[in-house]
């Protein structure tokens, strides 16, 4: 059976990137492939979150996966910290991971920066935390968008690299799904920078919390330029913003870039931005409505992070006790 795991840091509101680039493509996945999906919590410890808040948004971004169409039914949906084999194979897993290639990955620069020797161990360890989530459940393919694509690689070093030091076929060692470039989304003022949360902007992403009218407004108001609508995708070359706008509209409606292309080349922009929120409204205001509602009897999601963490653990627990044995303290 093809198994995927993958999972979300609990960090507040999310928006149209978070669903285009990873929601979306798990409610199409969890149809194909035996499905775990958790809330991260524990690499979400890394940027030292409000207590407080990490509950909360816990509960709201299982909320969100539901919404937007993740079925218990079909999935098992936990929390990370629910599971504490998580934690338990990641030292394992550490005692047989070269400081050489922490030091190739590239997002722990990126975040660390230039205050490198303050940054936490959590953040430095992160990719083996990332390895021991994803080889726990044997997964055969994880879905990952490009910034994570590194990890993954790591991981499946990780897993060669126990099986062979221990002479087990142990570990399964999982294959990258990477999605075409329309889930990766930008934001709206810039098209060269992804769409985020901590963006000061607040026009610059779509919130899935968005009403129909916020959503109008920001759409009218993203960024564009002076030329006329491109008639054919290899236009866009260099108008990022433009490119950014009709991968929404391809990912959210299921027409190509080029059909997009040909319908409105040669026109204002104002006809394709009206009918771009008309689509973003369509998919959209469904998933903030089922989320209300969700959000209120939150008893119901926390049932079922309850029936997914004992199914999750059961799952973990098989894999920790032949990692455990493997290295000689089982």
């Amino acid at each position: 059976m093809k198994r995927i795991l993958s999972g979300m840091q609990p960090t507040g509101n999310l928006h149209l990137g978070n669903y285009l680039g990873a929601l979306k493509n798990w409610v199409s996945l969890q149809h194909q492939y035996e499905s775990f999906f958790c809330m991260v919590d524990l690499h979400a410890l890394t940027a030292h979150p409000n207590p407080a808040e990490l509950r909360r948004n816990v509960i709201e971004g299982t909320a969100w996966y539901l919404a937007a169409g993740v079925d218990p039914s079909k999935s098992t949906l936990f929390i990370q910290s629910a599971v504490p084999a998580h934690t338990e194979l990641m030292w394992i897993l550490s005692c047989s991971t070269p400081l050489g290639w922490l030091n190739r990955m590239t997002q722990f620069k990126e975040k660390a920066g230039t205050k490198q020797e303050g940054a936490n161990l959590g953040l430095y360890a992160y990719p083996v935390l990332m390895a021991a989530d994803i080889l726990l459940y044997k997964a055969t393919h994880v879905p990952v968008g490009e910034d994570q694509k590194q990890h993954l690689e790591l991981t499946r070093e990780i897993a060669q690299s126990f099986n062979h030091r221990y002479k087990k076929d142990l570990f399964v060692v999982p294959e990258p799904l990477i999605f075409g470039s329309g889930t990766r989304v930008m934001g709206l003022k810039d098209g060269t920078k992804k769409m985020s949360k901590s963006d000061a902007a607040e026009g610059s992403r779509l919130n899935l919390l968005d009403d129909a009218d916020t959503i109008m407004k920001k759409i009218r108001k993203a960024t564009t330029d002076t030329a006329p609508f491109p008639g054919t995708i290899e236009e866009t070359e260099n108008r990022p913003e433009v490119r950014n706008l009709i991968n929404i509209y391809s990912s959210l409606q299921g027409a190509s870039p080029q059909e997009i292309c040909h319908r409105f080349g040669g026109k204002n922009f104002s006809e394709f931005k009206q009918e771009l929120a008309a689509v973003c409204v369509e998919v959209l205001s469904p998933i903030r409505e089922r989320f209300l509602n969700l959000m209120k009897s939150p008893d119901h999601v926390e049932k079922i992070l309850a029936e997914g963490a004992e199914r999750a653990n059961n799952l973990a627990n098989s894999t920790l006790e032949e990692a455990k044995k493997a290295v000689g303290i089982g």
